[in-house]
């Protein structure tokens, strides 16, 4: 299964980095079951990232628009996604989410 990655980058502010279906290789070695667990329904998120942020999602689907920027990422169930530090982005939930994530300190 290939994996891939892409980022929704814009000028304006830092971008979120997509790891489409990561080895479970990949995940064993960052610990994600050792991560706290976080859900939400489906709704309309803003959220802001005080420091970086990185999750896996176990289950749901999302958009999130970055303050200031007319691009989205699109994410959801099997996707590792870094969040930078300093960005502002409103979550667009359509299926309900599950997700590990892990704060990151610069």
């Amino acid at each position: 299964m290939a994996t891939h990655s892409h980022t929704v980058d814009s000028t304006s502010s830092p971008s979120i980095v997509v790891e489409s279906n990561p080895s479970d290789s990949r995940l064993h070695e960052l610990g994600i079951k050792s991560w706290p667990k976080w859900g939400c329904p489906p709704g309309m998120y803003p959220l802001k990232y005080d420091a970086e942020q990185t999750c896996y999602f176990l289950r749901g689907k999302v958009k999130a628009y970055p303050k200031g920027s007319t691009e989205f990422a699109e994410f959801g169930a099997g996707d590792l996604v870094t969040f930078p530090k300093g960005l502002s982005c409103t979550w667009d939930v359509s299926v309900a989410v599950d997700k590990h994530y892990i704060f990151t300190s610069s």
